[in-house]
């Protein structure tokens, strides 16, 4: 009989962590939250916004429950190894609620995997912690700005301006941005410039690109932050002269530069990456995004650079 029950919410991960382990450990998943707030109501404005959950029977949640319960009252430890962010924090909680009604006495230890390999396994069950409350408590705060805000808004909006639209304390001040922008590029004035560049290349040299930024000892005007020819005919007449004369390169400068490593993806620059780069739609590359993490790493972060 295993002595431990490991709970991830992924039932790929459950299965590959499981082959890592053996049979000292039983690996199960939640399958992501067991518990929410009910469909109306849930949150007691008279009482400090008190929230009450309830288990998510119409998900199936309430056998999942039922199962982790049973083996809980048969293992000494249980370790809640839920995803590493504010709503793996909030499940973790809600599981150890469940599995301490089951068994009053068993150890309950958070841990985290950063990466689904078999080091990447045992390197989080050997840093087990406790829950970390004020992770869970930004969730609650999350649902319930959720209930009290976009709830009562979007029913507003139903009512006054058309059914089906919705509000939110992401999408709304998200929309007022895009609004916003949109008033930039409709109040937008095209300015015509055309920039010259040439591609030059001695023969025992490596080539490289020229810019144009100054004719007589004049620099150019700057036009979007380079220097450019106002018109086409402009543009043209210093092509036709650049094509007449003679390039002597004047000075070499050498410089060093150190670049950094670009730090994890988050959510929204993977979608733009993925869709400027790719041509893949927004579902399709979280579709791709989770299934890389279900197999490979944890595939979120909190910076704004690609890798």
């Amino acid at each position: 009989m295993a002595k431990s029950l490991l709970i991830v919410e992924s039932p790929a991960k459950a299965k590959t962590i499981q082959k890592y382990l053996g049979k000292d450990y039983d690996v199960v998943a939640s399958k992501g939250h067991i518990k929410d707030l009910p469909k109306k109501g849930g949150v007691d404005h008279e009482n400090g916004f008190q929230e009450t959950y309830e288990v998510l029977e119409e998900r199936g949640k309430g056998e999942v429950v039922k199962a982790i319960r049973k083996k809980a009252k048969q293992v000494e430890t249980v370790l809640l190894a839920t995803d590493p962010d504010r709503e793996g924090e909030a499940i973790a909680y809600h599981l150890m609620e469940e599995v301490k009604k089951a068994n009053k006495n068993v150890e309950v230890h958070r841990v985290l995997f950063n990466e689904i390999t078999k080091k990447g396994v045992a390197e989080g069950l050997a840093h087990p912690r406790e829950l970390d409350q004020n992770l869970y408590e930004a969730q609650r705060t999350r649902r319930v700005l959720d209930r009290i805000g976009g709830y009562p808004l979007s029913s507003l909006l139903w009512r006054k301006l058309a059914f089906g639209l919705s509000a939110g304390r992401v999408q709304t001040p998200a929309l007022r941005i895009i609004v916003d922008r949109q008033h930039l590029i409709d109040a937008f004035v095209p300015v015509e410039y055309w920039l010259v560049d040439a591609s030059l290349k001695a023969a025992d040299r490596p080539g490289f690109s020229a810019n144009l930024i100054s004719v007589g000892g004049a620099k150019l005007e700057k036009v979007s932050s380079r220097p450019a020819a106002k018109s086409e005919d402009e543009a043209t007449k210093y092509v036709d002269d650049l094509k007449k004369a003679d390039f002597v390169i004047d000075k070499i400068a050498k410089k060093k530069r150190r670049q950094k490593a670009p730090a994890p993806y988050i959510t929204s620059k993977l979608q733009q990456d993925a869709s400027t780069r790719l041509s893949m739609a927004p579902k399709r590359a979280m579709s791709v995004a989770q299934s890389l993490y279900e197999g490979i790493s944890f595939g979120r972060g909190k910076n704004a650079e690609s890798v």
